[in-house]
């Protein structure tokens, strides 16, 4: 950077040479009746002299500061994919299928959330409250508790269904506040947000970035499903 390079010179220079600018421009000293120092400077060029020394102090001290780095677009997405994964996403968020190992994340529809037109099985509602079950159906995209039912949402870059219109200041307030669209209604259990609000927004960020990177799935989410309703709609 040129400034650093003209900064330094002129620095040094003032460094090496400090005491000879200082006793020929800048100061004297003398003894005043009380036997004390007080310093007497000599004239405009003395005060010329000054404001260029500290200028040039200050243009080193910014110079020589380290500058953080900002990610790529790339890095963005790479540290988003790593967070995302790390954070268990797709447990809930994408569709299953079934291996040996049990239930495993649909790689064709990654993060496409709770399947429209999936049936919820019946729920047992004395089941359900503080106290006694949480219960998920077999995708692990639908959850029943005190809240009533909540449906994994769709999180791909699908503009109609998933988070294809949001912007990256709307995710971020989400995630912050735990409301829908950030301004919405509540995000819903078990949607770890207070874990998520804990984010730097660089990290929120690199995770909006990977989400609008992958594959956009249509899927239409059912709305939450107010807990007087369970029993009407899903009860035994």
């Amino acid at each position: 950077m040129r400034i650093s390079r003209i900064a330094t010179t002129i620095g040094s220079y003032l460094h090496h040479n400090s005491r000879l600018i200082f006793h020929q421009y800048l100061l004297t000293f003398s003894l005043n009746k009380d036997g004390k120092y007080i310093m007497i400077t000599k004239g405009i060029m003395s005060t010329f002299i000054t404001t260029i020394f500290f200028a040039i102090l200050f243009l080193q001290i910014q110079c020589s500061t380290p500058q953080k780095k900002s990610m790529t677009k790339e890095e963005m997405i790479k540290r988003g994919a790593y967070l995302v994964n790390f954070g268990g996403c797709n447990e809930c968020h994408s569709p299953k299928v079934y291996t040996e190992m049990g239930p495993v994340a649909d790689t064709t529809k990654l993060l496409s959330g709770h399947r429209y037109g999936l049936n919820i099985p019946k729920v047992d509602t004395f089941a359900i409250g503080p106290g006694k079950w949480y219960l998920s159906n077999s995708d692990l995209t639908a959850w029943v508790g005190p809240w009533g039912v909540s449906f994994a949402a769709n999180l791909t870059p699908d503009a109609a269904t998933g988070i294809g219109a949001w912007t990256e200041e709307i995710f971020i307030k989400a995630m912050r506040n735990g409301l829908h669209l950030g301004a919405g209604r509540p995000i819903l259990p078990p949607m770890p947000f207070i874990g998520l609000a804990g984010l730097k927004d660089e990290d929120l960020k690199s995770v909006f970035a990977y989400l609008q990177s992958i594959k956009p799935v249509s899927n239409k989410v059912p709305e939450p499903i107010p807990l007087h309703e369970v029993a009407e709609r899903y009860g035994k």
